[in-house]
């Protein structure tokens, strides 16, 4: 049943949009199967945290994903376009404490808020596939993957020193660390000891890193980050022996041809042979209030910030395998542990680092590699020489091109047992133990008998207390007795169930996945379902989950893969960045105060407008600068639409086949700047998804429609530009368009109409302009039939009398002809 049209000149968003909305919802419009014989499209927003209300930036990027989806419908594919919540973690969590209530509540209740939010958009989503992180029947089938990842290998637990945020009583992962502090609370994080379970994310490094070569229709800026965090790196690994000792200490380096001139070892401070090395040595004390000054400054630093360079000797030698010779062994502040070994053979006279603490220190420099002109000479250098060259002080190897030398120098260690070639990775694996309550539980036992005892499938999920009926707040796992206390279920002792819950990425990272199955409980995917739809054709989210975020939910699509839930390789064919919205010269957000309400402006505005606002106002990837009187400009745009429609109806009554032939002027210059909008809407979509130009398109040919005009304009021509106009507006502004289209007496409804097809012929200018030029400045233009030749163009410049003029009868030493665009004279 369609709904009733309106019936006066007024554009009545309100009652449009209420409409529309109800139809949407009874006839589920948007509800798609992987059954279908259409080619299939999947494009996806990045799921919302819900926080309680959605802002602007919010309305940018739905209204982007929209676009598409609603698009991509008209040009006959299956679009699966779904929408969830992300809806563990910490925000909700402490919102939930401050406020004395229960997580549960706190979130259940901002998702149907913000549900309804989304559904005042107008948003095609399809809800029947809508799910929430921190529900059971998502969470289930994440506790049942952790359970075969932990079978296959691809997790473990072990004791660490994790960075711990006191504030939200819990661990952060490396990247949730921002300047030494919380990314959640800005509270200073600190170095804690403890056990976590981690996923062997670094298992895949190798293929994470290649396959970011198929990624073509990612931004490179991504791609490069991703590159850069996994970050691999060939070389040599040797051993350094302890002098008396039998221990040793291995390095990695990706310089072997600068072995000869390492003149210290520098390790860092969480290095595990620090107490061996400083024991009973008079340094000790020294050493062990550096150690803990260290940790306490690096907590307190960003990772990509330099400190100054500072260390302390150890009292201890370690010998240099190819020399013999003995090195002193420093702690020093500047070396990583999570990178390489922790340790670093340093050579001060081809390392900038190395060179700064040397001269700090008073410690030798020794070249080793000798560049083209010059010689170096230590004590002159005032920098290090981190280029090639040729060996010089480098045993046999002396003499050789340090490119070469590096092969055979990791031969010449294979040879004699003390180190091979290796390959590193700045990659590390992925800590995802939480120790608050809002989130999944990990499904293991620990036995003093049998260790540690995977939960049987069978007793699925393992249910975070209290979250089925939610009341007052809620402790930590480890501080709630009755669920700890359990039996094991291989020796039918007691036993205590583990505490940490799953790092909410976790939920984040295959999500996608699930949205291709909804409903199913007998698997966490339909292999049929997720073959058909994915990948996600089209992804869309903020640049600033690059490393995070997508690169978690590329492991696991290789996970999900080897398990053999999927038949991908990676999750996301396309990506789009898409900038934020500032206002008074900052993102918007509620800490700032210049936060502005999508709903009053929907209120105020409507829908439509809002998502026209935010669509017109940039080029998706490029920040988007808050202007009111914008969203007034896209409010007036649409009413003069609506009235333009509905004064026109009339041409409505005719027969849409236009004649060419009996075109006036008018008419046909109508015509054809309606095909030539239809190109131009269609590839400003089809190439960079640069809405805004394909909205002043659209407004261009509002323009001409209403233009005065000499002859009055063919009902069949007029009829077709405002039916184009319509379209062409329908995926940014779907109430307004489909309301406007039942109004002009179409049966059917514009969704289900295709996107119009240009007439290259019909696009075609009658006339353009040809600008001339004289020796490369302006002189004065042509107007001439669009297929001129270039013979014809040539002579006609030459004939121009401002040209003539400056010719004074000389014959030109060239014409440069641009077809479509220029005659250049040179003189």
């Amino acid at each position: 049943m369609q709904p009733a049209p309106t019936t006066n000149d007024r554009y009545d968003f309100k009652t449009i949009e209420q409409r529309w909305q109800r139809r949407w919802e009874e006839e589920k419009t948007w509800k798609v199967s992987h059954r279908s014989d259409q080619p299939k499209y999947y494009v996806l927003e990045m799921f919302p945290y819900p926080s309680g209300r959605i802002h602007m930036g919010h309305v940018r990027n739905y209204s982007i994903g929209d676009v598409i989806a609603r698009y991509k419908r008209m040009q006959g594919f299956n679009v699966l376009h779904p929408m969830g919540w992300d809806a563990f973690g910490l925000p909700a969590e402490n919102a939930a404490m401050k406020r004395g209530i229960h997580p549960a509540a706190w979130t259940y209740d901002n998702i149907d808020y913000m549900r309804g939010q989304l559904k005042a958009m107008g948003l095609s989503y399809d809800w029947d596939r809508e799910l929430a992180t921190c529900r059971p029947d998502y969470y289930r089938w994440e506790q049942q993957l952790f359970l075969k990842m932990l079978a296959k290998g691809l997790i473990y637990r072990k004791e660490t020193t994790v960075n711990w945020c006191n504030d939200c009583q819990t661990v952060l992962a490396r990247e949730q660390v921002i300047d030494g502090a919380c990314w959640r609370c800005d509270q200073p994080v600190l170095p804690k000891t403890m056990y976590g379970w981690f996923f062997k994310i670094t298992g895949y490094a190798e293929e994470l890193l290649a396959d970011l070569d198929t990624l073509t229709g990612w931004p490179e800026k991504v791609v490069t980050m991703q590159r850069n965090w996994i970050g691999k790196s060939t070389g040599l690994a040797c051993d350094f022996r302890i002098e008396d000792s039998d221990q040793a200490i291995a390095i990695f380096t990706t310089r072997p041809d600068t072995i000869f001139g390492v003149t210290f070892m520098s390790l860092a401070v969480e290095h595990p042979l620090i107490d061996t090395l400083v024991q009973g040595k008079p340094q000790e004390e020294a050493v062990r209030a550096f150690v803990r000054d260290t940790v306490l400054a690096k907590q307190r630093a960003s990772l990509d910030q330099e400190l100054d360079k500072r260390g302390v000797f150890t009292g201890s030698y370690c010998l240099n395998p190819f020399t013999g010779e003995r090195v002193p062994i420093y702690v020093a502040n500047f070396v990583l542990m999570e990178y390489g070994t922790g340790a670093v053979m340093a050579v001060p006279a081809h390392d900038q680092r190395d060179f700064e603490f040397a001269r700090a220190y008073g410690l030798p420099i020794r070249v080793v590699v000798q560049p083209e002109g010059e010689p170096l000479d230590p004590a002159a250098m005032t920098e290090a020489s981190e280029g090639p060259g040729v060996l010089v002080n480098s045993g046999p190897f002396t003499g050789m091109d340090s490119t070469e030398a590096k092969q055979a120098i990791i031969v010449e260690a294979e040879r004699q047992r003390f180190g091979s070639a290796h390959v590193t990775y700045r990659l590390r694996d992925w800590g995802i133990s939480r120790q608050r309550y809002w989130g999944a539980p990990i499904p293991v036992i620990h036995c003093d008998h049998c260790g540690i005892v995977p939960v049987p499938e069978a007793d699925l999920p393992i249910l975070l207390p209290g979250a089925g009926e939610p009341t007052g707040s809620h402790s930590p796992l480890h501080q709630q007795p009755d669920f700890i206390a359990t039996t094991c279920p291989s020796c039918g002792r007691p036993a205590r169930r583990e505490t940490d819950t799953l790092d909410t990425f976790v939920e984040s990272s295959w999500y996608f996945a699930r949205y291709t199955s909804p409903g199913l409980d007998s698997a966490p995917i339909d292999r049929k379902a997720a073959a058909y739809w994915l990948p996600v054709d089209q992804y869309i989210g903020g640049v600033e989950h690059a490393i995070l975020h997508l690169l978690y939910a590329r492991f696991f699509t290789k996970m999900l893969r080897d398990l053999g839930y999927l038949e991908v390789d990676e999750p996301f064919t396309n990506l789009l960045t898409q900038g934020m919205v500032i206002k008074d010269g900052a993102k918007m957000s509620k800490s700032k105060g210049n936060v502005v309400d999508p709903n009053e402006l929907i209120e105020q505005y409507g829908a439509d407008t809002v998502r026209l606002f935010s669509l017109f106002a940039a080029p998706p990837e490029r920040d988007l600068e808050w202007n009111a009187q914008g969203v007034d400009g896209a409010f007036r745009f649409l009413n003069r639409v609506y009235r333009m429609v509905v004064s026109q109806r009339a041409c409505f009554d005719q027969p849409a086949t236009v004649d060419l032939d009996a075109l006036n002027a008018p008419s046909r210059a109508l015509h054809r700047k309606t095909h030539q909008t239809i190109r131009r809407v269609t590839e400003s979509i089809e190439s960079n998804f640069h809405f805004n130009t394909a909205i002043s398109g659209i407004m261009e040919l509002v323009n001409l429609v209403a233009a005065p005009v000499d002859e009055p304009v063919d009902d069949a021509v007029l009829r077709e530009a405002l039916e184009t106009i319509l379209t062409l507006l329908f995926p940014m502004a779907p109430h307004f368009c489909e309301e406007l289209w039942q109004v002009t007496g179409h049966e059917r409804a514009l969704n289900d109409a295709a996107w119009p097809v240009f007439n290259a012929e019909a696009a075609k200018e009658d006339e353009i302009t040809i600008v001339v030029q004289v020796n490369g400045k302006v002189r004065t233009k042509l107007q001439v039939a669009a297929d001129t030749d270039e013979h014809t163009l040539r002579r006609l410049a030459v004939a121009e009398e401002k040209v003539a003029k400056m010719l004074a009868g000389q014959e030109p030493k060239k014409i440069i002809v641009v077809p479509g665009k220029l005659v250049n004279i040179v003189v």
